[in-house]
C-alpha cells in the first residue's frame, strides 16, 4: 500500500536484505549481468528484469533452462568472484546508516542472496556496519523466492515468522517473505510493482522504536 501518512508495524524481529535495500548496487550488477548477457547472446534488458534478489545459479537457470546445473554453479562462481572485485559506484541506500544503528541491541538479520566475501564488500564499500546474524548463500540450500532463508533468520533469533517484518526491494524477496508468513516492507519504486504491505522510497522514512514490552514499533512514512 503506497503510503500518504505514517503506516505503523509492530515486529519482534527485522529481517533485511542487502542488494537494493540496504545497499545501492545496481551499477555493478548491470555491468556484470549485461556483460554475462552478451556472452550468452541473451537481451540484456530481459535478464535484468531476472536477476534481483536471486542467487546468480539460479538466475542461470530462469534465463538458460537447458543449461546443466553444474555449469550455472561454475559461472556462478565467476561471476560473484567478478562482482566481488568491482565495488565502483556501491553506497548505501539513503538513510540505511542510521536504520541499522537505529536497530542495535534488537533483534534483527542479515538476509541475502550474496556470499559471504560479496556481502562483506558491499557492505564495508557502502560504509554499513554487518548484522550479527547473517543468512547468506552459503546459508541455505534454495534461492529466494524461496522462504527458506527468511524462516532460518527467524528461527535462529527464536521468533516466530508472524512476529518478523522483512525489508525488500525485489519481486522474489517479497515472494519469499509473503512464503515465510511475514510482513514485508518494500523499499524503493522496484518493490513497489510487487504489492508488499507497506512502501517506503528509502530507509530515511523508516523510523524504529523499542516498546516497553520488548516490540519494535517501526513509523514508516
Amino acid at each position: 500500500m503506497p503510503m500518504t501518512a505514517t503506516t505503523f508495524l509492530t515486529a519482534r524481529a527485522l529481517l533485511l536484505d542487502m542488494d537494493g535495500t540496504l545497499v545501492n548496487s545496481d551499477a555493478v550488477v548491470e555491468r556484470c549481468w549485461r556483460r554475462w548477457a552478451d556472452r550468452h547472446g541473451l537481451d540484456g534488458d530481459e535478464v535484468m528484469k531476472v536477476v534481483h534478489g536471486r542467487q546468480g545459479h539460479a538466475s542461470m537457470a530462469v534465463l538458460l533452462p537447458d543449461r546443466p546445473k553444474e555449469q550455472n554453479h561454475a559461472d556462478n562462481a565467476r561471476m560473484l568472484a567478478e562482482e566481488t572485485a568491482d565495488m565502483d559506484g556501491v553506497v548505501e541506500v539513503p538513510g540505511a546508516a542510521a536504520f541499522l544503528a537505529s536497530l542495535a541491541g534488537l533483534p534483527h538479520a542479515l538476509v541475502t542472496s550474496a556470499d559471504v566475501a560479496l556481502s562483506t564488500a558491499r557492505m564495508a564499500a557502502a560504509g554499513l556496519p554487518l548484522p550479527e546474524l547473517r543468512i547468506t548463500a552459503e546459508s541455505v540450500g534454495a534461492s529466494k523466492p524461496d522462504p527458506e532463508g527468511f524462516l532460518k533468520a527467524a528461527a535462529e533469533l527464536g521468533v516466530d515468522p508472524a512476529d518478523c517484518v522483512v525489508f525488500e526491494d525485489s519481486g522474489v524477496g517479497i515472494a519469499a517473505g509473503r512464503a515465510a508468513g511475514m510482513r514485508v516492507v518494500g523499499v524503493g519504486s522496484r518493490a513497489g510493482l510487487h504489492g508488499p504491505d507497506a512502501l517506503v522510497q528509502d530507509l530515511t522514512e523508516v523510523r524504529v522504536e523499542s516498546t516497553p514490552e520488548g516490540a519494535i514499533r517501526l513509523h514508516l512514512g
